[in-house]
């Protein structure tokens, strides 16, 4: 199944620029998403590798978050749904209470200056990771702004969604919860 929601590696080195920016564009008039589009994967899909800094120069590696659900995004200062739904995403941490949960925010190959003054803006209060080569990119074959993975405890991918979304409606902080009780 996550074959048929992403593209490979190779294709997106080839096509990243155009790709990004006609998928960007298309969410963008579509507007935000809602929990519906919260995509289950089937199977025991192992998350792929995840080791990058954030912007105090922090390592964060995703094994080091086993035992939460993580919502791993991907996102760009010039997408306008990850600016959107960034608030939604603060307000979520709140309402997730006691749920052993965490975001991690990869932005996806922009210089440090840019994020930092995205960060000022739109202020964020979760962890914001820089993938300025793009590796992570190629690794998790992303190809959309933004595009999100909820893992589970266990390490697996148990949701895809790409598109923006109200990440504090209560639909989809009850269906997130729930990975943490699988």
């Amino acid at each position: 199944m996550m074959r048929n929601l992403i593209l490979g590696s190779s294709m997106f080195n080839i096509f990243k620029p155009v790709t990004l920016l006609f998928v960007i564009a298309g969410l963008s008039l579509n507007g935000v998403a809602n929990a519906a589009n919260l995509k289950p994967v089937d199977g025991d899909l192992d998350a792929p590798a995840l080791v990058l800094k954030d912007l105090q120069g922090k390592t964060h590696d995703l094994k080091d978050y086993k035992g939460q659900v993580v919502l791993v995004q991907f996102w760009a200062t010039y997408c306008g749904p990850c600016r959107q739904e960034m608030p939604s995403m603060n307000k979520m941490m709140v309402k997730m209470g006691d749920t052993p949960f965490t975001i991690l925010a990869v932005d996806m190959g922009e210089t440090e200056a840019e994020v930092k003054q995205f960060v000022s803006e739109v202020k964020p209060e979760f962890t914001i990771l820089m993938d300025e080569e793009g590796t992570s990119i190629a690794d998790w074959r992303v190809f959309a702004a933004p595009s999100n993975f909820i893992v589970g405890p266990d390490g697996k991918i148990k949701y895809t969604l790409f598109g923006g979304v109200e990440w504090d409606s209560d639909e989809l902080v009850e269906k997130i919860k729930a990975v943490a009780l699988r």
